[in-house]
C-alpha cells in the first residue's frame, strides 16, 4: 500500500535537502499514528456491467471523505448521495474502506474517480475506471454482385469497439489476408477488411466466415457466416423418354434448368414447325399423348436469364406398330374319326432389334425354329418326288427296250 501525503508535510523539509532524503522522511513520519492516507484501486469493466469503485483508508479518524466522478461533481460526501444519479449507490461506509457501485457503465463513465480525504491537509488517490466495448457479429457488405468468370470484393465491419476488434476472413478452414482499415469515433473504434477473389460457377454458395477477436470476448470470437452469390448464364438439358416410340404411345420431355437466377420461364418449340395439337406443357415438362409419324421433328427447349440464355433439341422418331400373325391347324395323327373342335388361332408376337448400321432404326424379327422345320420338309418332299420321277422314267424306258428286242425272235418263229 502506497500512502499519499500532505504537501504541508512536504514544505516542512528544508530546500536543501535531495529527493531521496525527503522521501526517507516522509515515509517515517507518515508510520505515526497521525498519518492519514487515502489508496484506490483501478476498475476495467464491460460496457453495460456494473464497476465497483474502492477508496482504502488508513488510520481514519472520522474525516471528511469525499468521492468525485471524473467531472470533478462530487457523487458522495461522507456517505450522503450528492449527484442525483440513481445509477451510483453507496454500498460500504466503514473506517477501513468505502466503496460505490455504478451501473449500466457506458464509455462516457470511464476516467478518474477521486478518493479525497479531508484533514488538516487534503488526501486523495484516482481510481481509474475503464470501460471495453465488445464488438456484435460483424456484417458483410458486398460492393457488386458477383459474376461468373469476375470478380467479387467483401467487405466485413465491425462498427463498434474498444480497443478496436481484430478481423479475419476464413474460407475452407485458411485465412484470407485482407486490407484492413480502422476509424477512430471519440470513444469507441470503427474497423472494416476488405478481400477481392475471382468467383466461377463451382463457387456458388461457397461458405466464407468473418471472425472479430476481442480481449473482452474472453478468447472467444464473434462470427458472421456469408454465402457466395455467384450469378451465371443458364445451361439446359431435354431428359430424353427410354425405349423405341411407336404410333399409339405418349411421349414425355423433361427440360433441366441450370443458371443463376433460375430462369422462370422456359420456352417449347418445334423447328420449322408448330406444336402438335395434342402437345401440353406443364413447367419444364412437355407431353404428346397418341404419337403418330406426323409428330415427327425436332422439339426445342430454351431457357434465358439476364446473363445470357441456352437451349437443347431432341429428335423424335415415331416407328409403325406392325405385328405378325401366324395361324396354326391341328394335323390329325390316326385314322379314326377326328372330333371337330373350334381352332383358336396363335399369334406369334415378334420381337425387335435395332440395325447395328442405323442405331434408330428399328428390326423386326421372328423365331427362326418353324421356319427351318417347314423348309425341310419340303426339300425333302421335293427331293423324294424328283427321285420317284427319275426311277419311274428310267423303268419305263428300259421295258420299252425289251418289247422291241423281243419282237424278232417271235417273227422268226
Amino acid at each position: 500500500m502506497k500512502p499519499v501525503q500532505s504537501p504541508v508535510l512536504c514544505r516542512l523539509l528544508p530546500a536543501p535537502f535531495s529527493l531521496a532524503l525527503r522521501s526517507l522522511v516522509l515515509v517515517l513520519l507518515c508510520i505515526s499514528p497521525h498519518c492519514q492516507a487515502v489508496q484506490a484501486e483501478n476498475v476495467t469493466v464491460l460496457e453495460g456491467g456494473t464497476a465497483q469503485i474502492s477508496c482504502r483508508l488508513q488510520n481514519y479518524d472520522g474525516s471528511i471523505v469525499v468521492i468525485q466522478n471524473p467531472r470533478r461533481q462530487t457523487l458522495f460526501f461522507n456517505g450522503t448521495r450528492a449527484l442525483k444519479d440513481d445509477r451510483f449507490q453507496m454500498v460500504l461506509f466503514t473506517p477501513r474502506l468505502v466503496r460505490i457501485t455504478l451501473t449500466n457503465v457506458s464509455v462516457f463513465d470511464e476516467g478518474g474517480y477521486f478518493c479525497q480525504l479531508y484533514t488538516d491537509a487534503t488526501h486523495h488517490q484516482v481510481a481509474t475506471l475503464s470501460v471495453l466495448v465488445p464488438p456484435e457479429t460483424p456484417t458483410v457488405d458486398v460492393k457488386q454482385e458477383a459474376v461468373e468468370g469476375g470478380e467479387v470484393e467483401l467487405t466485413c465491419v465491425s462498427p463498434r469497439s474498444k480497443p478496436a476488434a481484430t478481423l479475419r476472413w476464413i474460407r475452407n478452414g485458411r485465412e484470407i489476408p485482407g486490407v484492413v482499415s480502422q476509424q477512430d469515433n471519440g470513444k469507441t473504434f470503427s474497423v472494416s477488411s476488405t478481400i477481392r477473389i475471382p468467383v466461377e460457377r463451382k463457387d456458388n454458395g461457397a461458405a466464407l466466415n468473418c471472425e472479430a477477436f476481442h480481449p473482452a470476448l474472453g478468447g472467444q470470437r464473434r462470427v458472421r457466416h456469408y454465402r457466395l452469390d455467384v450469378y451465371f448464364a443458364p445451361t439446359v438439358r431435354i431428359v430424353p423418354p427410354s425405349g423405341i416410340l411407336r404410333e399409339g404411345d405418349s411421349l414425355s420431355l423433361t427440360c433441366s434448368v441450370t443458371g443463376n437466377p433460375l430462369p422462370r420461364n422456359i420456352q417449347w418449340s418445334k423447328i420449322n414447325d408448330t406444336l402438335p395439337e395434342r402437345a401440353e406443357i406443364s413447367g419444364p415438362t412437355l407431353q404428346i399423348s397418341r404419337l403418330s409419324q406426323s409428330h415427327n421433328g425436332t422439339y426445342l427447349c430454351q431457357a434465358q436469364n439476364n446473363y445470357g440464355r441456352a437451349a437443347d433439341h431432341y429428335t423424335l422418331l415415331v416407328y409403325d406398330n406392325v405385328s405378325v400373325t401366324t395361324m396354326v391347324r391341328p394335323t390329325p395323327t390316326s385314322t379314326q374319326p377326328v372330333t371337330s373342335h373350334p381352332v383358336t388361332p396363335t399369334l406369334l408376337t415378334p420381337s425387335f432389334a435395332l440395325d447395328p448400321k442405323d442405331p434408330g432404326a428399328v428390326v423386326e424379327t421372328h423365331s427362326a425354329v418353324p421356319y427351318a422345320v417347314i423348309g425341310g420338309v419340303l426339300a425333302l418332299l421335293v427331293f423324294t418326288i424328283i427321285c420317284v420321277l427319275i426311277v419311274t422314267i428310267w423303268c419305263s424306258v428300259r421295258q420299252k427296250g425289251s418289247y422291241r428286242t423281243q419282237e424278232p425272235i417271235l417273227a422268226w418263229y
